[in-house]
């Protein structure tokens, strides 16, 4: 597989281009259940449980916040290739501002992602 650069990355809510964003990063899961019995032979056994998915996204202010609390299609683009994307349903559960007088005004969100994430494929 060919590296690629992520300088064509891109998050996406609701069909619309969030502008301004210069890094997002998506976290995976799953619950590792201790299925350990009489019959193990004292040694730990394990069964995956729930899985779930969490992340976040940052850059420049450039338009109205996203609301905290809101349920959104979420689409988190490595480039702009098609089959190189993560989506799924997602509730933004954060917003972090910062205002520097050296720099620019910047937003920080993080989000919980609810139900299945489409994982990128190349």
């Amino acid at each position: 597989m060919a590296r690629i650069s992520g300088k064509l990355g891109e998050v996406t809510v609701a069909a619309a281009e969030v502008t301004g964003i210069k890094s997002w990063s998506v976290d995976q899961k799953v619950e590792a259940l201790d299925s350990s019995g009489f019959d193990s032979d004292g040694v730990k056994a394990f069964i995956a449980g729930c899985s779930e998915w969490s992340g976040s996204f940052e850059g420049n202010k450039n338009g109205v916040p996203l609301t905290i609390g809101s349920e959104i299609a979420l689409v988190l683009k490595e480039s702009q290739t098609a089959n190189q994307q993560f989506n799924g349903q997602a509730i933004i559960t954060g917003l972090s501002v910062k205002t520097d007088i050296a720099g620019l005004v910047t937003y920080s969100y993080t989000f919980q992602g609810t139900g299945t994430l489409t994982i990128a494929t190349a």
